[in-house]
């Protein structure tokens, strides 16, 4: 039997980061370092990672990416990522408090019951503008660096909130009307997004993750132009040429709380987070093969 996630410790996660470690926007560097304290403890605590920091700079101070390895090396690796920082001084419970939880939950999975391939479990800094599309994304200087020290990377799969589902008709919007036949109006569901000529990875992604639980995943692929498609850490990814996709509950086009204080833990489900998660451990073990 699988190990599987626990709802009770992502809603811990969740609660800790979006509550005592607010805010989480670029100034407040200590509030910043606090949390990648909190993560480093976590994936080390919990599993089998190697952790180390990956510090960089930007604007003149230094802030730092977490890393956790974990199984064998010699075959690649499959890198798991999500961001800490947070847009303004608000909690940012899912964005990205959830996808932090994610990892975490990731990392004590893969500590009771290790991959067959080695999986980078990675919490970056500065995901949210002024630096999102720059070199000084913490995504990027972790994606260049792999790049330039000739690491193979099978995937990189970026968690990019996943707590927050709704069951009301009419609940999921798009971000262009010709979507709309292929999936729910409602927000219950959550999304594979690829690039538009990597179908293929999305799909083997999509098709474990379902396999896993009840819980409904659809992919998308499309042009990096349509609204919300590269709005993560995956985008540092694609730009150092290597494959990536996000995981998301869709954000703005779901979340009436995207960016704004009411982004609390009240508002996740954390069975359906769960359920994610589940997901996520599978199609990983899943690339492996």
């Amino acid at each position: 039997m699988r190990e599987k996630a626990s709802s009770e410790n992502l809603e811990e996660y969740v609660r800790t980061i979006a509550a005592d470690f607010v805010p989480r926007d670029f100034e407040h560097e200590d509030n910043l370092r606090r949390t990648a304290e909190y993560i480093r403890l976590h994936l080390a605590g919990r599993g089998r990672a190697v952790v180390r920091d990956q510090p960089f700079e930007a604007r003149g101070a230094t802030y730092r990416n977490v890393c956790g390895l974990i199984g064998p090396e010699g075959r690649g690796r499959v890198v798991v990522g999500a961001h800490y920082d947070a847009a303004g001084p608000y909690p940012g419970a899912d964005d990205n408090a959830s996808g932090v939880a994610g990892l975490l939950e990731l990392a004590r999975i893969f500590g009771a019951d290790p991959p067959e391939i080695a999986v980078e479990l990675v919490a970056y800094c500065l995901e949210e503008p002024p630096f999102f599309y720059s070199h000084q994304m913490g995504s990027y200087v972790h994606a260049s660096s792999l790049r330039r020290d000739g690491i193979e990377v099978k995937s990189m799969i970026s968690l990019e909130m996943i707590g927050y589902f709704r069951d009301e008709p009419g609940s999921q919007r798009f971000p262009l009307s010709v979507l709309r036949p292929f999936y729910p109006s409602e927000g219950n569901f959550i999304a594979v997004v690829g690039k538009l000529f990597d179908r293929r990875l999305a799909r083997r992604i999509r098709n474990a993750m379902r396999g896993a639980s009840p819980l409904a995943v659809y992919s998308l692929n499309a042009p990096s132009i349509v609204p919300g498609v590269a709005l993560s850490d995956h985008l540092s990814y694609w730009r150092n040429r290597y494959p990536a996709v996000m995981i998301t509950d869709t954000a703005m086009f779901r979340n009436p709380h995207y960016h704004l204080p009411s982004d609390t833990p009240d508002t996740l489900d954390y069975r359906r987070m769960a359920m994610v998660v589940d997901g996520v451990a599978a199609a990983i073990r899943t690339l492996a093969r």
